[in-house]
């Protein structure tokens, strides 16, 4: 039994917080969560956490928004309450997959662009506008007036779009004086105009000479608009919220340790993985890991090389074509599997649209059976339809969100136990324990 510890279960996942008290020997804490009438979330612990380390489990899938929130208030809870640590544990972590900076597909230029793409016909600009001024450049000459020439001609663009619109209220305001009125018929001051002044109604435009149009500003077509920084978001609000230390299992982008200013520790889900090849695939030996594709390929390698098996990838293209701008995707696999059983290994299943068109591809080539492991099975909208019409003859997910409801469904769906290994986790920081035996593949 661990002594001086305090285990808050969210209610994403109780079945995970039940199995990681069962092997601590604590009982999971006694908190109320409910939402009032109007939806906002509602926390109450009911019990004492002053001078305790306290780990709150919370995973990532069903309504997450409702979880993240539900997180955020009872880590601040613990902390009002005096809590000595707060740990937030979260077997999936909310938004990993909405990094800071999108994953582009076409990548980035090398080199500048020859002469072909810098013509004035050209439609997409490849260059920043304006240029970034180097150290040996000379000085930019700015604005041609300064602020006060943009500033005229600001007010001139105002003017031109009240005179055009008759039923704005600047038009209203100075029509009277546009059209040659003054404020009283008594004034001798509109006759003694010339007839070409423009308050006698002309319409010569108050220019240098010549006619100037005022076009809004449009982007061309290489401009990009700005993407909402999810990533550091939600670090910043679990950090903010008053968590000390985060517990996660595979990120979905290794760059999300980096936008947190506490510990994190991301553990593995490898060693499950490895494990269940060893003894329930028979003749592993002469299966193919298979990366279904190229963002995978380090995660499978690192399978295959501690099993010692060979390694096989897919690699999918999206070209567009030349009657739309619709992109079709081409998968193309590159290794042999042909007479062997293939496993498919990811971090995470959402729609299953991927591993289903790989497991396609793989029986296309010739491959026995097709295995899918997988360490979060989100199985989102029409995931388990789409596996059970699928080449896959199984798929192996573990139990970070739950899987009660997918087991049911989809005969093909079996689900490993990770609470022992979060449960372990806990039991090392809570002692002051290395956590690196839990990282060790072999």
């Amino acid at each position: 039994m661990v002594r001086n510890i305090v285990v808050l279960g969210g209610s994403s996942h109780p079945q995970l917080t039940q199995t990681i008290c069962n092997h601590l020997g604590v009982p999971p804490a006694n908190v109320l969560l409910d939402k009032f009438s109007v939806g906002e979330t509602r926390v109450e612990i009911k019990e004492s956490v002053r001078g305790k380390d306290v780990y709150i489990i919370q995973s990532g899938g069903g309504k997450v928004n409702d979880h993240l929130m539900e997180l955020l208030i009872s880590i601040s809870a613990c902390k009002t309450a005096s809590a000595r640590q707060v740990t937030a544990v979260l077997p999936l972590f909310p938004y990993s997959r909405q990094s800071d900076i999108p994953y582009n597909k076409t990548g980035a230029p090398l080199a500048k662009a020859g002469n072909i793409y810098n013509k004035p016909g050209f439609p997409y600009v490849l260059d920043s506008l304006p240029q970034t001024p180097h150290p040996d450049d000379a000085q930019s000459a700015g604005l041609a007036n300064d602020t006060e020439g943009l500033n005229k001609s600001l007010s001139k663009v105002q003017l031109e779009e009240a005179n055009s619109n008759p039923n704005s209220p600047q038009h209203a305001r100075s029509a009277p004086y546009m059209n040659g009125h003054n404020r009283t018929d008594t004034s001798d001051f509109g006759k003694s105009l010339p007839s070409d002044h423009p308050k006698n109604g002309s319409t010569t435009p108050m220019t240098n000479g010549s006619s100037q149009e005022y076009q809004v500003f449009t982007p061309q077509p290489g401009y990009k608009q700005w993407v909402a920084q999810a990533g550091t978001l939600v670090a910043d609000l679990l950090t903010c919220a008053g968590a000390d230390h985060i517990i996660t299992m595979d990120l979905h982008d290794a760059q999300y340790q980096g936008f947190f200013d506490i510990p994190v520790d991301n553990l593995y889900g490898r060693p499950l993985l490895k494990r269940y090849i060893q003894y329930q695939i028979p003749d592993y030996k002469q299966a193919v890991i298979v990366s279904p594709d190229a963002g995978g390929a380090k995660r499978a390698t690192a399978i295959a090389d501690g099993l010692n098996m060979p390694f096989a990838l897919i690699h999918k293209e999206r070209r567009p074509t030349k009657i739309t701008d619709r992109q079709i995707s081409t998968m193309m696999l590159v290794g042999e599997v042909a007479g062997r059983v293939a496993i498919l290994v990811d971090d995470l299943a959402d729609t299953s649209n991927t591993i289903t068109r790989a497991a396609k591809l793989l029986k296309k080539e010739g491959a026995t059976k097709v295995y899918a492991l997988l360490t979060h099975g989100l199985l989102s909208g029409d995931a388990i339809d789409r596996i059970n019409a699928s080449a896959l003859d199984k798929v192996v997910v573990t139990n970070s969100v739950p899987q009660g409801d997918h087991k049911k469904r989809c005969s093909k769906l079996e689900v490993l136990e990770i609470g022992t290994v979060f449960a372990e986790a806990i039991r090392r920081v809570h002692h002051g324990e290395s956590i690196s035996v839990l990282f060790q593949y072999d």
